[in-house]
């Protein structure tokens, strides 16, 4: 006789575990049939009524980690860095939360400007801003633009006709060991000029001697999936002295300080994950620091997360295509979607887990990668994930932590249309993007 035998309930929702709220939202249960649930819904059941793959997006996630960093920071401008994730809704929800919202394309801006976002809440950057785009951010009255050039600075001042506010984007030559393509904190790359060069000083003057442009403030970042609290410190540091010198040299005394984002979010249970409470606390003792070494006024901390905002709100579903056993080698399940719909496995080694969402095995499991559907050996979606060695073909697979620059980076590969997004919340399902249909991608396709 077993457990299950003697405690029936087990094979209910009664004394199933609890999924790690460190990957899974808050609002993340079992049901009584042992079916995952995500803001009230079976993920099964978003699955059998909007096909897979889907993303999910749990609205009450996004909106209380927004509250989450007003709380611990009630004195900084909270922006959310749309690329992590921009929709209509998603504008909607942060701005209704407070924070302003960073963009960096003018499409990016036309998705805010579209929910009704104030401009003057809205700030532009990016490395490389075509004329077209700093004209509409011009026209529409946008708030901020941070400078990443000197050709900029001759644009944005042959546009404006009124002054516009600007912040210099400034590496402060800070590394934190990331990886390579998220490292945008190390003085020999391409954003930003690099403090103490003959560049910024040549940004600065140029800026200053502007009529039409406004001279705010300066802004950095550092990096992406960030946990360790030191390194904002130095760039902190370094960025008042820098602001300390423009003073100095050229009697401008900047307000505002833009640390940008990066904060590193738990991709499977164990990963570290910035701990916003340390944060608030290296900011303030920087500052103090830094601000009575230079006997410079303290200016308004701005911050930019995305990831740490939506990426824990997102889950993506799949369905099992087929089950392959390797003999002497690996156990690949095939599910229908991979690469085009999550393409950070491929471009940066990021780890998921995946688990059954229609049901809570009871039984043996065994150890399997989860493969995509792409033309491509290297189309793996998760490795060595522990799933029940009874899988079946039709089955759903939840995958956890994909709010973040999974819809941002999608593509078309292979003719496949990319993935809808459903928020739910209370319940209740809305869709959000509707699933890419062939017919979309044949309508752009006019060579005939």
């Amino acid at each position: 006789m077993t457990l299950l035998d003697i405690f029936p309930s087990l094979r209910s929702g009664g004394m199933l575990p609890r999924l790690d709220p460190s990957v899974w939202p808050r609002e993340t249960h079992y049901d009584a049939d042992g079916r995952i649930t995500v803001g009230g819904v079976a993920l099964a059941d978003i699955a059998d009524q909007y096909g897979t793959p889907t993303y999910i997006l749990d609205e009450t996630e996004v909106r209380s980690r927004c509250q989450a960093y007003r709380r611990q920071f009630p004195d900084a401008e909270v922006l959310y860095a749309g690329k992590a994730l921009l929709t209509r809704a998603v504008a909607e929800w942060v701005t209704e939360e407070g924070l302003s919202l960073d963009v960096c394309s003018a499409g990016e801006l036309a998705v805010a400007l579209s929910s009704w976002v104030n401009p003057q809440r809205i700030m532009l950057h990016g490395n490389g801003k075509p004329f077209a785009e700093l004209e509409t951010a011009i026209n529409c009255g946008i708030g901020r633009v941070v400078i990443d050039s000197l050709t900029e600075i001759t644009l944005l001042s042959a546009l404006a006709s009124t002054p516009q506010r600007v912040l210099l984007r400034v590496c402060p030559d800070v590394d934190v060991h990331g990886h390579p393509a998220v490292r945008t904190g190390v003085a020999d790359q391409k954003f930003g000029f690099t403090i103490g060069s003959h560049a910024l000083s040549e940004a600065v003057e140029r800026i200053v001697r502007q009529p039409n442009l406004e001279f705010a403030g300066l802004h950095c970042h550092i990096g992406s999936q960030i946990y360790d609290t030191f390194p904002y410190g130095e760039a902190i540091r370094r960025m008042i002295g820098e602001m300390a010198r423009i003073r100095d040299d050229y009697g401008v005394t900047l307000g505002t300080l833009d640390i940008g984002g990066g904060h590193a979010v738990a991709y499977r249970p164990g990963d570290a994950e910035m701990n916003l409470a340390e944060l608030a606390d290296i900011i303030e003792d920087s500052l103090d620091a830094a601000c009575a070494r230079y006997a410079f006024p303290r200016p308004t901390i701005a911050m930019e997360p995305g990831r740490a905002i939506v990426a824990r709100a997102g889950i993506t579903l799949y369905r099992v295509l087929s089950i392959k056993h390797v003999e002497g080698g690996h156990t690949f399940v095939t599910v229908d979607g991979g690469m085009s719909d999550n393409p950070r496995v491929t471009l940066y080694g990021a780890r998921y887990e995946a688990v059954v969402a229609n049901r809570h095995p009871t039984g043996p499991h065994m150890t399997a990668n989860i493969a995509g559907r792409y033309c491509e050996a290297g189309d793996i979606l998760a490795t060595d994930v522990r799933l029940p060695a009874d899988l079946r073909p039709g089955e759903v697979l939840a995958m956890p932590c994909t709010g973040a620059y999974h819809h941002s980076l999608s593509s078309s590969y292979n003719g496949v249309g990319r993935p809808p997004i459903i928020a739910v919340r209370d319940g209740s399902t809305r869709e959000l993007v509707r699933r890419e249909t062939i017919e979309d991608l044949m309508r752009r396709d006019i060579g005939h």
